[in-house]
């Protein structure tokens, strides 16, 4: 392999991994990186599920589970991705670039879908980092807009530049093909930056704690079992602490088999 990835040789599908090639790439920052893959006509997902994404490895596919960030209505794939530089798989992905081949996983799952919550009024998305990607296609789903009067992603990073996606979703989706005008009317952001100055500088759970979470929502300045629901993505420090919280409202865990009124993805948190 060169040091950019490309391929050394044409990479061969198997039973569970389709061979998919890179349509775009973007560079945040040197930590965050996002890029879109051509999608295979049979693959089908809910919004908000993660799968497979890959390079070959010495003896076999080196593997690790991404969250779709695009919605399940788009011709490409797209996915949010943090640098590292040892690690196995993302020291070499972060080298990708357009026309390069990677393995895409057949069957997508997750529980951070619709499907998993109870009826409700209010949605909020909670997200740390990379934690955003499923986020970002669930509020381009008509479906969400339906099942919710209002929807209100929450991005917490360390600096500034780790916003990413920021201009679209201060923008409200403006332009979006199918949700630009549910979302001007239904979705609010609140962007905060953790370890440098910015409008909002504070963890998740503080804005929550003296309601500055709720300042752009209607409702009350509070969360309620009854009407609010809760989708967690990130750090498992951020899940841990907040779902306690919520359990302790009276929230419950919901799942794909029986639905609650917050969810986590257990397949990133162990």
């Amino acid at each position: 392999m060169s040091d950019r990835i490309g391929q050394a040789a044409t990479l061969a599908p198997s039973a569970s991994l389709t061979v998919e090639t890179v349509r775009s790439v973007r560079h945040w920052n040197e930590h965050l990186f996002s890029f879109a893959i051509t999608r295979p006509p049979s693959f089908r997902f809910r919004s908000g599920e993660f799968v497979m994404i890959g390079l070959p490895g010495e003896n076999r596919p080196l593997l690790r589970a991404y969250s779709i960030a695009s919605p399940a209505w788009a011709e490409e794939l797209e996915f949010l991705s943090i640098k590292v530089a040892d690690g196995p798989l993302t020291s070499r992905l972060q080298r990708i670039a357009a026309g390069d081949q990677l393995f895409l996983g057949r069957k997508p799952t997750g529980t951070l879908v619709a499907d998993a919550l109870l009826p409700g009024r209010r949605l909020f998305l909670l997200a740390t980092g990379t934690g955003l990607a499923p986020f970002l296609s669930l509020i381009r789903d008509p479906d969400i807009y339906d099942r919710f009067a209002q929807i209100c992603v929450v991005h917490s990073v360390r600096r500034v530049s780790d916003l990413a996606f920021r201009a679209d979703l201060e923008g409200q989706l403006a332009g979006d093909p199918l949700v630009q005008d549910q979302a001007l009317l239904q979705l609010s952001y609140v962007p905060t930056v953790t370890r440098e100055p910015f409008r909002t500088a504070a963890r998740i759970g503080d804005l929550i704690a003296d309601g500055r979470l709720f300042a752009g929502v209607a409702g009350p300045s509070r969360l309620d079992p009854a009407s609010d629901r809760v989708m967690m993505c990130g750090s498992m420090a951020m899940i841990r602490d907040l779902a306690a919280g919520l359990d302790a409202a009276g929230f419950a865990e919901g799942s794909n088999a029986a639905p609650g009124s917050y969810v986590i993805e257990r397949a990133f948190v162990g």
